[in-house]
């Protein structure tokens, strides 16, 4: 096991997530509570999201459908009444489901950015203020490999994960003077239990092996070490930019 890092930045900060439940989510959730910050995450997934703050002191959550804004913003306010305004914010949830384009309808379109994109500027929104009265923050908006790679089959997906980038970018100007950092993480293709289940047959692993630098599949873990480290202090001069992990796949 790597010998990580601690970040005695974090300790006691407090931390909202959107999907903390399953996947890279949990990892992150469970990476912020390690080091000692206090993390409040929304999720659909009630079951899932009690046994994570089961597992991790300082933890808790809110049931929400992220395509509803309105739950967004009630979520977000009752994990403020518990865990105090946020200092670090990342919008880490999403969807890959994929999608021929020949299929895609104008409704099925909509939901998908409702799903992957939208909620992630009413989350900004809802906490920035705050961030700004504090006098500083970090926001981390998960990007993905999808469209640096030309990736296929899931072009509602990628087109949203493209989005993102100038979400982050544009966020990271107009919130720059109260000194909130805003960054993207870039995943390369992160073997949760999702993705092991869905798509990680034997041929397509070995195929992505040969696109990556490094000859490792890549564990949800590291994906949670590079927002440690974008939410501390040791990035405070860090923002507008993406931050890879991807094994050198891009």
């Amino acid at each position: 096991m790597p010998d990580f890092a601690k970040y005695p930045s974090l300790d006691g900060k407090s931390v909202m997530m959107t999907g903390g439940a399953s996947g890279i989510g949990a990892e992150i959730v469970a990476a912020f509570a390690a080091q000692g910050a206090k993390v409040g995450f929304l999720d659909i997934d009630d079951k899932a999201g009690a046994a994570i703050c089961a597992a991790h002191e300082q933890v808790t959550h809110e049931v929400c459908d992220l395509r509803d804004i309105g739950s967004l913003q009630a979520g977000l306010a009752a994990l403020k009444d518990r865990i105090g305004p946020a200092d670090i914010l990342v919008n880490n949830a999403a969807r890959d489901d994929r999608h021929d384009w020949r299929d895609v309808t104008p409704a099925y379109w909509d939901e998908r950015m409702n799903t992957n994109l939208r909620h992630m500027f009413f989350a900004i929104q809802a906490v920035a203020p705050d961030m700004a009265a504090k006098g500083g923050g970090s926001i981390i908006n998960m990007g993905s490999n999808s469209w640096w790679e030309a990736v296929g089959n899931f072009p509602a997906y990628a087109t949203a994960k493209a989005a993102v980038h100038g979400l982050t970018r544009t966020m990271a100007r107009d919130l720059g003077h109260d000194r909130i950092r805003v960054n993207t993480v870039v995943p390369g293709w992160i073997m949760t239990e999702r993705q092991k289940a869905l798509w990680a047959t034997p041929e397509a692993l070995e195929a992505h092996r040969q696109s990556q630098c490094l000859p490792d599949l890549i564990d949800p873990v590291y994906v949670a070490r590079m927002v440690l480290f974008l939410a501390s202090d040791d990035a405070m001069m860090c923002s507008a930019n993406n931050y890879m992990v991807e094994a050198g796949s891009i």
